[in-house]
């Protein structure tokens, strides 16, 4: 039976939800247990919310000064020697899943498995190839443990708030490397909602024209309470910052709506928006792209249609 364990990702002392939807991935196994580990330096209010998620069976802590931040060269040495005994050792394919779970593989000496978007048996498992134009299976060796990043936006995330799984401590003798060193966390700071787990979207793109022109996808997004992204072209023009980007260089996403305003719809953008609910594409190219995927299309002038759409909603 497969026995399966889920890293878990979290900043300032809350789990991200990418989390919960890695549990998602892991319960589409079937496995005898879905155990997660928390490394952190205070550990006690992370384990209490993982211990929540239905589906897991037990969370592992490891509190440790040196986990205070999340540097992969010191999290891998960890993760591996508690994977011992695990079929499975699941990240989501976050920035952080990212970073942390090749190395993750590395020290076991297996291959790791990416973007896992659905399970198809144990070690069979779809991921999509070319920017997300092709599927393709992929086969692990069952006769080594299976390193995988979860896609997040192919997965919902697990059910929190009826489970009360136990909470074990784990000792782990393994020494951590010294070359590596925290300096700084750079991070925008925004009363809107998360972007990679906000149920709404509202991103701009080139067609919004400037940094200053953008506040009218700000203040559209505060009206309907969604969180703001952007496409590559409006980050390298310099409107936004990068962390807005969608697309596939940039976040993948999968909110239940998302509105494109003043944006073409190149493939690498599609790619971060195409498990997206519903699309609304504003745009004054009745022939752009993003047409052929919306759902609802507006064709015309942004800066007329965004204020008739506020003064509709009232």
């Amino acid at each position: 039976m497969s026995k399966i364990l889920v890293i878990a990702e979290h900043l300032d002392g809350k789990l991200n939800p990418s989390t919960a939807r890695a549990v998602s991935a892991a319960a589409a196994i079937k496995p005898e247990a879905i155990d997660v580990l928390v490394l952190s330096n205070n550990v006690d209010n992370l384990a209490a919310e993982a211990a929540k998620i239905e589906g897991v069976s037990r969370v592992l802590t490891v509190a440790r000064a040196e986990n205070a931040h999340p540097l992969a060269a010191v999290l891998a040495p960890q993760i591996a020697n508690a994977a011992s005994g695990y079929s499975h050792v699941f990240a989501p394919s976050t920035t952080f899943g990212k970073d942390v779970a090749p190395r993750v593989a590395a020290l076991l000496g297996v291959a790791q498995v990416s973007d896992v978007m659905s399970v198809e048996g144990s070690h069979t498992f779809k991921r999509p190839i070319y920017a997300g134009n092709a599927i393709v299976t992929v086969e692990a060796d069952p006769s080594h443990a299976v390193v995988a990043t979860i896609r997040t936006a192919s997965w919902p995330a697990a059910t929190s708030g009826a489970n009360n799984a136990p909470v074990e401590a784990l000792s782990l003798n393994v020494s951590l490397p010294s070359h590596t060193r925290f300096v700084e966390l750079k991070q925008g700071k925004s009363d809107r909602p998360d972007l990679q787990s906000a149920n709404k979207v509202v991103s701009g793109g080139r067609g919004v024209g400037s940094k200053e022109n953008f506040e009218i996808i700000y203040k559209f997004a505060d009206k309907i309470g969604a969180a703001v992204g952007a496409s590559r072209a409006a980050v390298d023009a310099g409107y936004v910052p990068n962390e807005l980007q969608v697309g596939q260089t940039g976040k993948i996403i999968a909110p239940e709506l998302y509105i494109a305003i003043g944006i073409s719809g190149a493939i690498q953008h599609l790619t971060g928006i195409k498990d997206a609910g519903t699309i609304v594409a504003i745009n004054k190219d009745g022939e752009a792209p993003i047409f052929e995927v919306a759902d609802i299309g507006l064709v015309g002038d942004l800066f007329k249609l965004i204020p008739e759409l506020e003064q509709a909603i009232g």
